[in-house]
């Protein structure tokens, strides 16, 4: 499999009309170079633009499903479109993921689960999601997370009981923690014997500098591409068949005690 992770910038001045076709033009121009393509964390407002999230939300089928939708069929790939601040008509806003099959339907909506800020921004502002998320390509079952949520093992080894062998991972991610970034996404890829695919932003957020460096980890932990700091299309080619060999060669999975429900007596 090819994918591309488009790892755009969230520019000041910048209307979300304007970015919204910059970046379907982006999806378009993968058609026939990559079979997934993966936008980042909340690149229609920037991802500690707090003050915007609240404004610029949208319901879960508004201005951004139907533009990245469009594109998705129109360039042929399954496209993770990053995500969006939601706004549930019966509840808090949400930080949630929407991913497009080659024909443009929604076939997964996944609200962010861990909430970043401690006692202020994302943390205080959207509610929570409570479900993992998977979806089912010909080729790999992906599981999807966002950002903070690669701070969370659990989580990735509950998508990995749900049959996931690639990991998707849209992020805002601040460059003071970049050497986190690359740390985290070596270690779910080496624990869970996955390939992650993890895809940030460029440029600032709200003047918080981003660390770029998208990254393709392979299941023995290998980086098998990374970008730079600044706007890039980082595509790569990849074999999901590469897991569960990995997983047949060295079945650390198999020898899982604590968190496997057992029987008593």
């Amino acid at each position: 499999m090819r994918a591309s992770l488009l790892q755009i910038a969230v520019n000041e001045g910048e209307s979300i009309e304007s970015r919204r076709r910059r970046v379907a033009s982006l999806v378009r121009e993968q058609a026939g170079a990559a079979d997934v393509v993966v936008l980042p964390e909340l690149w229609t407002t920037g991802a500690f633009a707090y003050e915007e999230f609240g404004s610029e939300a949208e319901p879960l089928e508004g201005p951004t499903y139907e533009v990245m939708a469009k594109a998705a069929s129109e360039a042929g790939v399954w496209l993770h479109a990053g995500s969006i601040p939601e706004r549930d008509p019966e509840g808090p806003l949400y930080n949630t993921s929407l991913v497009f099959s080659p024909s443009g339907d929604l076939v997964a909506a996944y609200r962010k689960i861990h909430r970043f800020g401690f006692d202020k921004g994302e943390a205080v502002l959207m509610g929570a999601g409570g479900e993992l998320v998977t979806v089912r390509l010909p080729e790999t079952t992906l599981g999807v997370a966002t950002c903070y949520d690669l701070r969370f093992p659990e989580l990735f080894r509950g998508l990995v009981d749900a049959g996931a062998e690639t990991f998707v991972v849209p992020a805002g991610w601040p460059e003071r923690r970049r050497s986190h970034w690359t740390l985290l996404a070596q270690a779910r890829a080496v624990e869970n014997q996955a390939f992650v695919l993890a895809c940030g932003t460029a440029g600032t957020h709200a003047g918080v500098p981003q660390a770029g460096h998208s990254i393709v980890v392979d299941p023995w932990g290998e980086v098998l591409a990374e970008a730079g700091a600044g706007e890039q299309v980082l595509t790569v080619e990849f074999d999901p068949g590469k897991v569960p060999v990995t997983r047949e060669q060295f079945p650390a999975l198999k020898d899982r005690v604590l968190g496997l429900e057992r029987p008593r007596g």
